[in-house]
């Protein structure tokens, strides 16, 4: 039986901060939601580009000598190889699509980050 999901209703029902789930696959890419605020680390995926979508609030990407503003339903991929830091000042709501192979904070381990085993897990 085919399966539909609510990215923004998964999202508004996370309860950990910058930890993405994984709501659907698409070929060799994962979709992912997260709930948001404050910022995550500079880090960056040499070899996958990371699409961030606005479901809800407001995100700065920060990347080296520039910055981009995402207002809901906008969205941005920062491409391959680019440190970037995602900041969000209050609560936000993403939708990411990300290759499979892509680690969550790149080579760039913190407290935030998370293992696709924990992005796997259901919501």
């Amino acid at each position: 039986m085919p399966k539909v999901t609510s990215p923004e209703k998964i999202a508004a029902s996370l309860t950990e901060l910058w930890s993405p789930r994984v709501v659907a696959e698409v070929d060799d890419a994962y979709v992912k939601v997260a709930k948001v605020q404050g910022s995550l680390a500079w880090h960056s995926h040499d070899d996958e580009d990371e699409l961030f979508l606005v479901l809800k609030g407001h995100l700065r990407i920060e990347m080296d000598g520039t910055s981009v503003e995402l207002g809901e339903g906008e969205l941005f991929v920062v491409p391959k190889g680019v440190r970037h830091n995602p900041v969000a000042e209050r609560e936000c709501h993403l939708l990411l699509i990300e290759r499979k192979s892509t680690l969550h904070t790149g080579m760039t381990i913190t407290d935030k980050t998370r293992s696709v085993a924990d992005q796997l897990r259901p919501v």
